[in-house]
């Protein structure tokens, strides 16, 4: 608010101390400040007059400063407790507030939550069609479909994960590169410009080894398809056995071109790209949803059907993955460096440890609810299968702060790393506590749609509150993944989580038999909360690459 004085000039609020202010040769001006930051100015005119001041004056003339500062913190304590206020409430809503990194997080997670969820749908697509066959094909489909995502999330994840941190990385260098050196640049023509393609060995290299990773998975559950339905424990006198069999031989046909298409897939995520896998993948899965409608009725193929749609689909997929990477850049070349291969291995073998140590707890929770009995093994597995899909939201955001740190990371800007770090966490928490309160209030409605049981629901229903108090505990633990991933700190992503899930399973062990599927739960949000507190202490530790992100700070 301005105030004026006979003098020509202004005072806007407290802002008029940062100017100074020349006098005129005629006048002296006094200036005097109260706590509250207002200005009072007093002005002598000329030495004949006699002073003159808007102070509170005495009988001598002159302002009683000490009484009117003490009047004058009495009277203000108020507007200073409301300005404090003010203040804090700013100050929590900006610790929240969705900057230019959170809508570049926002946008990179939105469309990879969609992408994420296709293995899921082409799976619902096939059990669908295949219900219509008969149980004992639907059952022998989902056996199938279980081994097939078992193997590929085992050594397809990593390569996935790896390639998004590793392209991101040489992307962000290449980037700044070319910034660098572009004032020595001589200028070219815009036609040279844009026939002109990019080589990335991190590209190059991924690509190479999924396809050697695919055709090795491919031949291995050909060969070990019998072999691998013992183990899951289908006899050969089982009805399931021949159309498990059957599905699982093609479906393995599939694999070169998921793990192709996952490794192109992280290429875009490096470059910060998830619209273009997400348009790929959409294609994909409404071929196959046609395919399945033709295949399996009209032609009379059954289960090989379902699997012949399934494979031409990852197949489409993987094509216009490979020929929209094509346009940007030389996909394959001579010239892949022998240490970024070994790289790849390195930090691919600590993943693949690492999604070990994922599955055991997994596998351990469902075997040990498998022994309550089939009502309380149904009413589980319809609460685990919403609690692992929600994580498909946890692990876009994941992605999102794994691409933009690895960017940045990269570029030696450790300052906007660390405001990706906080904003990405921020949102995260924001994420899980909401995703508690849907759940909480639309769990009993959601769990209709998987049966209408009454006993199947109402264990089903008792595990709400474990579903939802672990959602904010997911959603911190899943973002603290793709932090490590961004600063390539593999190495203790894979021993943190093998510690929480040692820990985990050992209480599961010991907890469950006693506490049925309560103890269950609780094993399994003590595995969650274990990976969360992991992260904490990384941070706060600055061990490994973390110290690098810090050194400005300290």
């Amino acid at each position: 608010m301005a105030a004026t004085s006979p003098a020509p000039m202004r005072a806007v609020g407290v802002a008029a101390a940062a100017f100074s202010v020349t006098p005129s040769p005629s006048r002296a001006v006094r200036v005097s400040t109260v706590p509250s930051g207002r200005l009072r100015r007093c002005s002598a005119a000329h030495r004949r007059h006699p002073p003159r001041c808007r102070g509170k004056p005495t009988v001598g003339g002159v302002v009683e400063e000490d009484e009117e500062r003490e009047a004058s913190r009495e009277d203000l304590k108020p507007e200073r407790k409301e300005e404090e206020a003010a203040d804090t409430v700013r100050a929590v809503l900006g610790w929240f507030r969705l900057d230019e990194v959170g809508m570049d997080i926002l946008g990179i997670a939105l469309p990879a939550v969609l992408a994420l969820a296709a293995d899921p749908i082409t799976a619902l697509v096939d059990t669908a069609f295949v219900g219509h066959i008969g149980s004992v094909e639907l059952a022998a489909v989902g056996v199938s479909i279980s081994v097939f995502n078992l193997v590929s999330k085992l050594f397809n994840v990593p390569l996935l994960n790896v390639t998004t941190s590793f392209v991101a990385e040489q992307q962000a260098i290449d980037a700044n590169s070319s910034s660098a050196g572009q004032r020595d640049e001589v200028p070219i023509t815009r036609e040279k410009a844009s026939e002109k393609r990019k080589f990335l060995p991190a590209v190059s290299t991924s690509l190479a080894l999924a396809a050697g990773i695919g055709l090795m998975e491919m031949v291995g559950l050909i060969v070990g398809c019998g072999t691998l339905m013992d183990i899951v424990g289908i006899p050969v006198d089982s009805p399931m056995r021949v159309p498990a069999e059957q599905f699982l031989t093609l479906r393995a046909y599939g694999a070169p071109p998921v793990v192709v298409a996952l490794a192109a897939q992280g290429a875009f995520r490096g470059f910060m790209d998830t619209k273009t896998p997400l348009y790929a993948v959409v294609a994909g899965n409404l071929v196959n949803a046609i395919l399945d409608a033709i295949f399996i009725f009209p032609l009379g193929l059954g289960v090989s059907g379902a699997a012949l749609a399934t494979v031409t689909s990852e197949y489409l997929a993987a094509f216009i993955l490979l020929w929209k990477l094509n346009n940007e850049l030389v996909l394959f070349s001579w010239n892949i460096i022998g240490g970024d291969i070994i790289r790849y291995l390195k930090s691919g073998a600590l993943l693949i440890g690492r999604t070990i140590a994922v599955i055991l707890p997994l596998w351990l929770s469902t075997s040990l609810a498998a022994r309550q009995g089939p009502v309380p093994m149904a009413g589980y597995e319809i609460s685990l299968q919403v609690w692992l899909t929600i994580s498909l939201l946890n692990d876009a955001l994941a992605l999102a702060g794994q691409a933009l740190l690895a960017s940045e990371y990269a570029k030696g800007n450790y300052k906007q790393a660390r405001t990706v770090l906080y904003r990405v966490l921020q949102i995260g928490g924001v994420t899980g506590v909401a995703l508690a309160g849907t759940l909480f209030l639309g769990f009993g409605s959601l769990s209709l749609l998987f049966t209408d049981d009454p006993a199947v629901l109402d264990i089903a229903r008792s595990g709400v509150w474990f579903v939802t108090i672990s959602q904010p505990i997911n959603a911190i633990a899943f973002v603290f993944d793709g932090l490590y991933y961004g600063v390539s700190d593999f190495a203790y992503a894979a021993y943190s989580t093998l510690f929480a899930g040692v820990v985990s399973s050992a209480f599961l062990l010991a907890v469950a038999p006693k506490f049925g599927l309560g103890g269950v739960w609780a094993g399994l949000i003590l595995f969650m909360g274990l990976r969360a507190i992991a992260g904490f202490w990384r941070l706060g530790s600055k061990g490994g690459p973390w110290k690098i992100v810090w050194s400005e700070t300290d």
